[in-house]
């Protein structure tokens, strides 16, 4: 999807105005659902030129266009183009087959989404693609890293589980300079607190599954970049064949519109309860970019204008029975893999089986919290009760 860009205004305001077109729409405020594969052609000269604004239901229907365009506005004048996939995965496969080839070089953050990581060893190695693991705090020095066929960089900022930031404009600075496109996984701020394409990404990806959609309801993925990039990516799209279905394009534009108010709560709950956490004696770390003391947080100040609701905890040392009775007793903070949705969510997780550039030793049990639309008084009450159960099975 192609956009020109009107005028920049507020994110708050584009984010209900951008993609709507209500003349089209008979008046209403939004665009409908369609269901749709075949398209109908008014004359043989327009089918045999393939002319229409749509052509077919795989490349998209005015739901999609409504979205990619609201999209687009959120993303920046960098953006040249969005596509849709069914999945976050997807998008980060969908991107990598896109613009890698048999023989090119890999690089990618070692605090990178697990499934990430299983499609370059798998999938990618599978092809041909060599990838090399860093340490996310590298920055610069990344430059020792590269290869003569060192295509592109992946990096996820910051990590979803270990929470490190890495410096992106450093990296973006040594990938270019050596040919390389640099990637983006950036569905924890979203390009709403994180406008990475600004920042000398090429290409930014979304699981839309999460905030995008913000009510746990839909799988869905997002793919933006530059207009360097866009070329292969809406290569890839066309010719890997992946769209999304036109009630989760609906929902996911629904979830846009809402956006900066969830988020904004997402980001006050958050930091309340990261600040909180951090004075707790049962807690050892919180893990949270936002926080003064974060080792990331001077970079996260520098690119971000704000936090979303997920962030980890280090618990001192204590037996996993323990912790296992702590999480069987919350009652608001449910066990649950994805985030972003409305609900707070709470899972351990131990990052040392896929790590490889560097080493994960927290120096107790981890914990991987989303703080949903609750209130936090109540999420506090509800997480000092299951504090209260660990110490008593301690």
């Amino acid at each position: 999807m192609d956009s020109s860009h009107p005028q920049e205004q507020h994110a708050e305001t584009r984010l209900v105005t951008s993609g709507r077109d209500t003349k089209a729409q008979k008046g209403f405020v939004n665009p409908p659902v369609f269901h749709g594969s075949t398209v109908l052609y008014p004359t043989a000269e327009d089918l045999h030129a393939h002319r229409g604004e749509f052509t077919y239901g795989r490349h998209g229907s005015p739901t999609t266009k409504a979205f990619q365009e609201t999209l687009m506005a959120l993303e920046g004048p960098q953006c040249a183009g969005v596509g849709i996939v069914p999945s976050g995965l997807s998008a980060i496969s969908t991107t990598l087959l896109s613009v890698l080839k048999t023989g090119d070089h890999l690089l990618v953050c070692d605090n990178v989404y697990r499934p990430s990581r299983n499609f370059c060893n798998g999938m990618l190695a599978r092809y041909g693609v060599e990838t090399t693991y860093f340490d996310p705090m590298i920055g610069a020095g990344i430059e020792k890293l590269f290869k003569p066929n060192t295509r592109a960089v992946l990096v996820e900022a910051p990590g979803s589980q270990s929470f490190e930031m890495p410096d992106i404009r450093a990296i973006a600075e040594v990938a270019h300079s050596r040919g390389a496109l640099v990637i983006d996984d950036n569905t924890w701020a979203t390009p709403l607190y994180h406008r990475s394409l600004d920042q000398g990404v090429d290409i930014s990806m979304q699981a839309a599954t999460k905030y995008i959609g913000g009510h746990s309801d839909i799988m869905f993925g997002t793919v933006s970049a530059n207009a360097k990039a866009w070329p292969m990516v809406a290569e890839g799209i066309r010719l890997l064949g992946v769209c999304a279905g036109p009630d989760d394009v609906f929902l996911a534009l629904r979830g846009l519109r809402t956006l900066s108010v969830r988020l904004a709560q997402h980001h006050r709950s958050g930091l309340d309860m990261a600040r909180w956490l951090a004075g707790r004696p049962e807690v050892a770390r919180v893990l949270h970019p936002g926080l003064e003391t974060d080792p990331g947080h001077a970079i996260w100040k520098r690119d971000f204008t704000g936090a979303s609701g997920l962030f980890s905890i280090v618990l001192k040392p204590t037996p996993q029975k323990a912790v296992d009775t702590m999480l069987n007793t919350l009652q608001l903070f449910g066990m649950g893999f994805s985030w972003g949705g409305f609900e707070s969510l709470a899972i351990p997780f131990d990052c040392d089986a896929y790590r490889t550039a560097t080493k994960w030793a927290p120096g107790g049990p981890t914990l991987r919290l989303h703080i949903g639309l609750e209130s936090v008084d109540d999420l506090k009450a509800d997480l000092d009760r299951g504090f209260a159960a660990l110490k008593a099975a301690m």
